[in-house]
């Protein structure tokens, strides 16, 4: 019977999934075009939240921790785990006061309503993860951006979503290049707890019933701490979060 329920309601939640990514595109190319960038990011952050809202039809809720500790008036560099579609969206909301950039793989920058727009319009950039001096140029020019804006980045080390809620080493190439390029920013490790397990079954059905929740961690200060340190501490906080040696 439960089983029967996840499919419907798997259903219900990607048919509003889809319906809201469908009906913001167009307001996201009228509020960019006509009002300008600051309106396309609030149309985002707008659909974000009801994309956040969608997963009540899951009988889900999302908790968010530690959000209302963070500095607005300064840039930060979040470093973040990765365990599924549904990380991003709670991400956005949540660090909507932030102006949160995002890295991501360059096919995403293509054929998906809304979201591809946001990724080519909102200030986030795209890498050619097979090319590894493209990718690195560009995330040093978003770091620079984030400097000079007090912007925030968000950025996923592991390199791809792990959907078995386990901890990746991180790849450290991304983040030391936007310390290098951002050196004012505040880290914040950031850690998604339990997306995985809407996952048990692959993506469809997604199960139902899961308690989600996403952590901001105490902000780090990166005086006194090499590169490679810091890369460290942040991964070993967030494992430590997770309950993973």
């Amino acid at each position: 019977m439960k089983l029967i329920l996840e499919y419907f309601l798997s259903l219900i939640h990607y048919i509003i999934f889809g319906l809201l990514l469908l009906i913001f595109h167009p307001i996201q190319v009228i509020a960019y075009n006509i009002f300008g960038s600051e309106a396309q990011k609030k149309s985002v952050d707008i659909l974000n939240y009801f994309l956040v809202q969608n997963f009540y039809t899951l009988f889900c809720r999302a908790s968010f921790y530690g959000i209302d500790k963070l500095p607005v008036n300064r840039s930060l560099l979040i470093i973040s785990n990765h365990q599924s579609m549904f990380d991003t969206p709670a991400l956005v909301w949540s660090l909507r006061k932030h102006h949160v950039k995002f890295i991501s793989k360059k096919e995403l920058g293509k054929g998906l309503p809304s979201i591809s727009y946001n990724l080519r319009k909102g200030g986030s950039v795209l890498i050619d993860r097979k090319n590894r001096e493209q990718s690195i140029k560009v995330i040093k020019k978003l770091g620079e951006v984030v400097e000079q804006n007090n912007y925030s980045v968000c950025i996923f080390p592991e390199g791809t979503r792990n959907k078995t809620g386990g901890l990746r080493r991180f790849k450290p190439g991304g983040i030391k290049t936007l310390l290098e390029a951002a050196p004012s920013a505040l880290i914040v490790p950031f850690v998604v707890h339990d997306n995985y397990k809407l996952h048990k079954r692959g993506y469809f059905p997604l199960c139902i019933g899961k308690k989600l929740r996403f952590t901001a961690l105490e902000p780090i200060e990166r005086d006194g701490y090499s590169n490679t340190d810091l890369i460290n501490l942040v991964e070993n906080k967030i494992r430590e979060a997770l309950e993973q040696k």
